[in-house]
């Protein structure tokens, strides 16, 4: 039986993904081997002795203390691509509010009814305050050509829009996904040079905290609209400030307002409504459970934010699951242990992500506790599983 602990609401869409013979889950869960969770801070939060996964039900793992679950052999999981498709409408709509003020518009609107005007008779000269461009044949700027990037950049061309996107960490799946149209670049610069729009879609991370900052924001077209649907953190918000009092930046979309943000006139704020439909909500849920399975019932690894991805079709009788530092002749040491007693590897994979490396060994032959104690005492070596 695997102890499944959530936190936070979990799309039933997800949960019901769970096979409850082997499954207990729920928010009272006790000594869980696995964690699900959406926005719930973690980051002080005492760990089970016996967790051995964090599966994420959205792209952003900033809740969750990284470092400290590598270190005690914890995977964690996030669900990229899941809500790419709800955050790539916001941006639309995100550019439509930045371009034609259509927030401004409705609370003038109001107003007029409030004070006991006759809205009808006013509308046709008001609505002069709120003239604004097209997006058609304008420049949008997509920094960050992921799941949700790519999507971005590709609606924009069918919208008529010219197409600038920079992604240093592009992969050939991603690339293959974009447009032909899409002018991809390898210098910033150049994209700011010719975006009238400019949106984000990159992790928040030390490299990229306060990315977007004052001599970013110099190198952009005067006037240009920019859209924050990423993480607070990639905007120094000072610069953006000081960028939109001097009409550099002439709007400043966000879905991560506070209040210093809010005093200007210049800043539309979202309350985090990235990710706010139920499709994209079942979607990761959906996602987050089936990669918790997968890793707890065969040691398989998609998604995850710490360890190597690594997946292995089942064979033998048992599977034996090893988290170790990546040095040399780790492999050489466990094998040799395994050969000692006689065991017969059937299938072997290992990968490693930096400073940590993930070894799978499909079995021929079961192995008693002691082999697998004593795997587990070699030096450098994090945590062991054996699967059944």
């Amino acid at each position: 039986m695997y102890y499944i602990r959530t936190f936070n609401k979990i799309s039933t869409e997800g949960l019901k993904r769970f096979d409850y013979t082997l499954y207990r889950v729920g928010d009272s869960v006790q000594h869980e081997d696995a964690i699900l969770v959406r926005s719930a801070d973690l980051l002080e939060r005492p760990f089970s002795e016996n967790l051995l996964a964090i599966s994420r039900a959205g792209a952003g793992v900033n809740n969750i203390p990284i470092e400290k679950c590598t270190e005690n052999g914890i995977a964690v999981f996030s669900t990229p691509g899941a809500n790419a498709n709800a955050v790539k409408e916001l941006v639309f709509c995100a550019m439509l509010m930045g371009s034609r003020d259509v927030t401004g518009a409705i609370r003038w609107v109001r107003r007029q009814a409030g004070a006991g005007v006759e809205v009808a008779s006013v509308i046709e000269k008001g609505k002069a305050a709120f003239i604004g461009p097209e997006l058609y044949r304008k420049s949008l700027g997509v920094i960050g050509l992921g799941a949700i990037g790519s999507l971005v950049a590709n609606l924009a061309i069918e919208w008529g829009m010219e197409v600038y996107g920079y992604d240093p960490y592009l992969s050939v799946d991603a690339a293959l996904r974009l447009d032909r149209h899409i002018h991809v670049t390898r210098d910033l610069k150049e994209l700011y040079k010719h975006a009238d729009y400019i949106t984000l879609h990159i992790h928040f991370t030390d490299e990229t905290r306060n990315m977007i900052d004052k001599n970013a924001i110099e190198d952009m077209k005067p006037g240009a609209r920019f859209i924050n649907l990423a993480r607070g953190e990639i905007v120094d918000d000072e610069a953006m400030l000081e960028a939109l009092d001097h009409g550099k930046i002439s709007v400043y979309v966000t879905d991560f307002p506070n209040n210093r943000l809010l005093t200007s006139p210049h800043v539309i704020a979202m309350p985090h409504l990235g990710a706010s439909t139920p499709e994209s909500e079942e979607n990761c849920a959906i996602m987050a459970v089936e990669e918790l399975r997968d890793y707890l019932e065969n040691g398989n690894i998609k998604n995850s934010v710490n360890f190597p991805a690594v997946s292995m079709e089942r064979s033998g009788v048992q599977r034996l699951c090893i988290i170790h530092k990546n040095i040399p002749a780790m492999l050489a040491n466990i094998t040799a242990l395994l050969s000692q007693d006689g065991v017969n590897v059937e299938n072997l994979s290992n990968k490693s992500r930096g400073e940590l490396a993930y070894t799978m060994i499909d079995l021929g032959t079961a192995i008693d506790k002691s082999v697998s104690d004593a795997v587990r005492a070699l030096d450098n070596v994090i945590r062991v599983r054996v699967i059944e």
